[in-house]
């Protein structure tokens, strides 16, 4: 019996449990390339540095520090995001971040800047209107698309003409003088009331407001407005102020709108 008993106490003795030198030896490796990274990062040169700290972050969030086998729990790396994580993005956010709140910046004081420009045209071509008593011909209006100045065409043309009247030219150099202040783009309305036309020429008022509206396009290029900030369109009858029930109605519908577009 003594006999047996000593032969189990030496194989228990030749069989003790060593599993725990694997997550030892896995730690020691780990506190290794923790010192070397520390090391390597005396250096200056910010790239290298983020490139370490990238590695690091990614070893620790991949490399299972405990062995499951000797009853310890991975590491879990739930949530974990180098990308959110690490000082080189946060610094990448962060610029990013900035460049965005300058270009921001730099847009609302380039838009302010156009606005003060547009309102100082509105201001100039009204002290133009009171000077030269035009209220009843000129009319201007401050709309969300831009500055509107309407022209009743009975100082433009005469009835049934697309030609420009001859006193009503230089009240136009003055318009394209104020025009050149500004360099935003500009649209001509032609419009007409709901007459028929009886003209050889123009076979309806379509015709005819979009003719009246190039004429003003053209004698404003004449005068150095670039043309590429120029279009034109006509309207017809078809987008009146006024019902067509009565003459001052009708003569208020008859008009040339040009439009100083905002940016």
């Amino acid at each position: 019996m003594s006999r047996k008993k000593r032969h189990n106490h030496h194989e228990e003795e030749e069989h003790i449990d060593e599993t725990w030198l694997i997550p030892y030896a896995d730690l020691l490796t780990l506190l290794l390339a923790l010192f070397i990274v520390l090391f390597s990062m005396r250096s200056e040169d910010k790239s290298k540095m983020d490139a370490m700290i990238q590695s690091l972050y990614t070893a620790f969030n991949t490399i299972s520090v405990f062995d499951t086998n000797s009853g310890g729990q991975s590491p879990s790396n739930t949530g974990l995001t180098t990308k959110q994580n690490t000082p080189g993005s946060i610094a990448s956010q962060n610029s990013s971040a900035n460049a965005k709140q300058i270009l921001n910046q730099n847009k609302n004081q380039t838009e302010s800047t156009d606005e003060q420009k547009l309102q100082e045209f509105m201001k100039q071509m009204q002290q133009y209107i009171d000077q030269n008593h035009l209220n009843a011909e000129i009319h201007l209006t401050d709309l969300q698309e831009g500055i509107q100045i309407t022209l009743k065409d009975s100082i433009i043309f005469d009835s049934g003409s697309d030609q420009l009247k001859a006193n009503f030219t230089p009240i136009l150099d003055n318009i394209a003088k104020m025009l050149q202040t500004v360099d935003n783009s500009i649209i001509i309305e032609g419009h007409t009331d709901n007459q028929p036309i009886h003209s050889t020429q123009f076979i309806s008022n379509w015709e005819l407001s979009g003719a009246r509206a190039l004429s003003v396009v053209h004698y404003l290029q004449s005068k150095s407005i670039n043309p590429q900030r120029m279009r034109y369109t006509g309207y017809g009858e078809y987008k009146p102020i006024y019902p067509n029930d009565t003459p001052a109605h009708r003569e208020a519908n008859r008009r040339v709108n040009i439009i100083v577009l905002r940016k």
